[in-house]
């Protein structure tokens, strides 16, 4: 779930070294360990004046964090929920904000969310030379062809089949995907879920050259609502999700529940060893 209940302060309404304080980044907040510096200053830009307010705020926010929207998401939300400890604070750039903005809203939106008033880009400034800028501005052209995760209508998941029409299926696709979920409580919310998966691969095709198990694991955590209808309950689950790479975006098409007592599927991937598609 990504609420967003912060409203942006402007940071020049803060008394600089008075009003705030440098504090430890907590270990909560998981999306800003390891950004380079271990301090930030309190209150933050999002106007949270109590480390237990950060991190509750925060919180909703890492599940974006580990989709990997964009290269820049934990660095502009964390300039904002974690401020560096500097004599003055640093505002990521209108660019910066722009440019995950245009990432990370559709994944907001497949989790029914808009992008909130609270991070308006135009809130931001647009010297380059005074606020936190991208690294580089080709990232897109670098990153062009690793193909990326994407919101979708959810597949209807499989329960009647046989191995022949699984194999059938394989030779369509560009992958097959065992994966086995799992979902668990968080400390605020208890209708948030951690979706937690192991991620085994029947065949990889397209997806051969590039981190693979990431890729995947996005998918899951973009499509989040599609999970939960496949944990139903807090028992782990097994899955097998076989799908293509169109123009860049990774598409699951199939959804197939693995259970011990359905020897099909098992089947299936035995033969496709040396199973040839026509």
């Amino acid at each position: 779930v990504f609420a967003v209940n912060g409203f942006l302060k402007v940071a020049t309404a803060l008394d600089i070294g008075l009003s705030t304080k440098c504090v430890v980044i907590p270990k909560e907040m998981g999306m800003c360990q390891k950004i380079g510096y271990s301090e930030m200053r309190l209150p933050n830009l999002m106007g949270h004046t109590s480390m237990a307010e950060v991190i509750q705020k925060s919180t909703t926010w890492q599940h974006l964090a580990h989709t990997d929207c964009h290269p820049h998401v934990r660095t502009f939300l964390c300039s904002l929920f974690a401020p560096i400890c500097l004599d003055t604070f640093i505002h990521p750039c209108r660019s910066m904000c722009v440019a995950v903005r245009d990432s990370c809203a559709p994944v907001l939106l497949c989790h029914g969310h808009s992008w909130p008033a609270s991070l308006d880009c135009d809130r931001f400034p647009g010297d380059e030379d005074t606020c936190l800028a991208p690294l580089t501005m080709d990232y897109k052209y670098l990153h062009k062809v690793v193909p990326k995760p994407t919101c979708q209508t959810c597949p209807a998941v499989e329960e009647f089949f046989t191995h022949k029409r699984v194999l059938e299926v394989f030779c369509d696709s560009n992958f097959a995907v065992k994966v086995k979920l799992s979902k668990k409580r968080t400390a605020f919310e208890d209708q948030e879920y951690n979706i937690e998966c192991q991620v085994e691969f029947i065949t990889q095709g397209s997806l051969l050259p590039y981190e693979t198990q990431s890729m995947i694991q996005q998918w899951l955590l973009i499509n989040e609502k599609c999970i939960e209808k496949m944990t139903p309950t807090h028992r782990p689950m097994v899955y097998l999700l076989v799908g293509n790479i169109e123009e860049g975006i990774i598409l699951v098409k199939q959804v197939y529940r693995w259970q011990r007592k359905d020897s099909q599927l098992a089947l299936a991937t035995q033969k496709w060893r040396y199973h040839k598609c026509l």
